[in-house]
Formats: structure tokens, sequence, C-alpha cells
């Protein structure tokens, strides 16, 4: 798989992801169904899933040409692109000091912290969060992709 084909699978699988995304984050993230938490990790799942699914089952032929190599890159390329929106995202959000600040400080009552050291608590909290996402990402996008150009293969035989 040539290198163009991969970022346009990557793209490809990012606006999958984003039509999938942001109507099932509505939907989920309503008061009678589940909270706005679950709401938003429910809806990541399942879009980061299909999407991959979808990417694999459309750029299928591509990928059988070598395929775990192909997944590899597509997957590795979605993870870096999709940790760098959430980075961006995440970090710019108005209550995300206060958060972890709140966060931590309900794990460890009574602490006093300086500036530098909540800057370090503010990164670590943001390290985790990357690491987690970036695990979700691969582990759901491999799945999606094989699954999908393994459908692809089978519906042309």
């Amino acid at each position: 798989m040539k290198f163009g084909d991969i970022v346009t699978s990557v793209a490809c699988a990012m606006v999958i992801y984003a039509l999938i995304m942001f109507p099932l984050l509505w939907w989920t993230t309503r008061p009678e169904a589940l909270d706005l938490y679950w709401g938003i990790q429910t809806s990541t799942v399942i879009s980061l899933l299909l999407s991959a699914l979808i990417t694999g089952y459309i750029f299928g032929e591509k990928i059988q040409e070598a395929r775990m190599e192909s997944i590899g890159k597509i997957t590795v390329l979605t993870a870096a692109f999709t940790m760098i929106l959430a980075v961006a995202s995440v970090a710019a959000t108005a209550d995300w000091t206060p958060w972890v600040k709140e966060a931590y400080q309900e794990m460890n009552p009574g602490v006093t912290l300086s500036t530098i050291e909540w800057m370090q608590v503010e990164a670590i909290a943001l390290m985790y969060q990357v690491s987690f996402n970036v695990a979700m990402v691969l582990v759901l996008g491999f799945i999606g992709l094989y699954v999908g150009s393994t459908l692809k293969k089978m519906s042309e035989k």
C-alpha cells in the first residue's frame, strides 16, 4: 500500500468518524440516555470501531497487498492524527486545569502544591489521557480495519 493510499484512508476514517461521532454523541449524552461521561466514552468507542470497519471495507483491496503492514501503518497514523486533535482540544478547554486540580485534591486531601508542581500534575494527567486514547485507537482501529478488510475479501468471493 502506497503512502498516499494510507493518508487517504486515514482522512477517510476521520471523516467517517466525525459523521458517526457527532450524531451519536448528541444521542448518548442526553439526560434520558447515558450521563455525560459514559455517553462520550460510548460514542467514542463505537465511532472509532465503526469508522475503522468501514475504512477497512472501503480500502480492503489495497490492504490485502501487505495486510498486516498496511493495517499497522493506517492504525498508527490514525492514532497520531487523532491524538494531535485530542491534545489540542482537551488542553485548550477552559475547565481542564480546574478539573485536574479538583481531581488531584480529592485523591490527596490537604496536599499543597507549588505552581510548577501543578503544571507537572496537569502534564501527567494529559499524558495519561493521551496514552489511554492511543491504546484505544490502536486496538479498535486494528480490529476494525482487519474485520473490514476481511469482509471486503469475503464479499468479493
